[in-house]
């Protein structure tokens, strides 16, 4: 039987890591947790769980998330967040191929969020998600802040049961994450090289508040989908407004 590495990188994560860690506890045969230096509790509440925690300053979420799987003494690997866990459903999917890993390249699972004070069903659901790979035909690629699993081949196996993420406790924990993740975001284009238009933001900040809230439903997530939905179109329209800020300021420094 194929044995499982459960990968999980972390960051002052007190508050949640011990459910993470805990349902992973049911499927794993060892948990490896890569730490970025935390200043809280997380790193003594992960040794109840393992003895594998590995500390590296943060290098990038694709980066840092490769560092874990290579840490890792088996082949195939379940990745998840420290806001994430396992339900019972997923539990019981992954207890059900695990002699048989091997059968496909890689197994997708929906995720679910918890969103201040209610589940979304529609917004960012079912938000498919590859998190259980072997590591020597996948890998974590994508862009920073986005990450996901690049899978060399393509026989990829819905399972059954959701991730369950437990997002942001406020709005105000929305925005912080939003600034920091539209910084990365901004940075990685003009990093490529992408071109970006003064019309840009408009379009997808527009685009993407009507994909969210229209296209996926949101509006059925009620209050809490309003919310969702123009948050991730302002997340957007603030990325690329970044992006032009930060080339014109450098072009006046020159």
């Amino acid at each position: 039987m194929p044995k499982l590495s459960a990968c999980v990188i972390s960051f002052n994560e007190e508050k949640k890591i011990a459910d993470c860690l805990r349902s992973l506890q049911a499927v794993a045969d060892e948990i490896i947790v890569v730490d970025s230096l935390s200043t809280d509790r997380t790193r003594e509440i992960a040794a109840e769980f393992t003895d594998k925690i590995f500390e590296q300053k943060f290098l990038g979420h694709i980066e840092q998330k490769n560092l874990a799987v290579s840490r890792a003494s088996h082949d195939w690997i379940l990745s998840l967040d420290c806001d994430e866990r396992l339900d019972e459903r997923l539990i019981e999917s992954i207890r059900a191929i695990k002699d048989r890993l091997d059968e496909h390249d890689a197994y997708r699972m929906a995720r679910k969020t918890f969103y201040v004070y209610r589940w979304l069903n529609h917004c960012w659901y079912p938000d498919m998600k590859v998190r259980l790979f072997n590591r020597n035909t996948a890998h974590w690629g994508g862009t920073n802040p986005h990450d996901h699993v690049e899978v060399d081949g393509s026989d990829i196996v819905t399972l059954n049961g959701d991730i369950q993420h437990y997002s942001f406790d406020s709005i105000s924990d929305h925005i912080r994450t939003l600034d920091n993740f539209t910084e990365i975001g901004a940075r990685e284009i003009i990093r490529k090289g992408k071109r970006v238009g003064l019309l840009s933001p408009f379009t997808h900040g527009a685009w993407t508040f009507l994909k969210v809230y229209v296209i996926k439903q949101g509006f059925r997530d009620g209050f809490a989908g309003v919310v969702v939905s123009m948050l991730s179109g302002m997340h957007a329209f603030v990325k690329y407004a970044k992006v032009i800020f930060h080339r014109r300021k450098e072009r006046s420094e020159t």
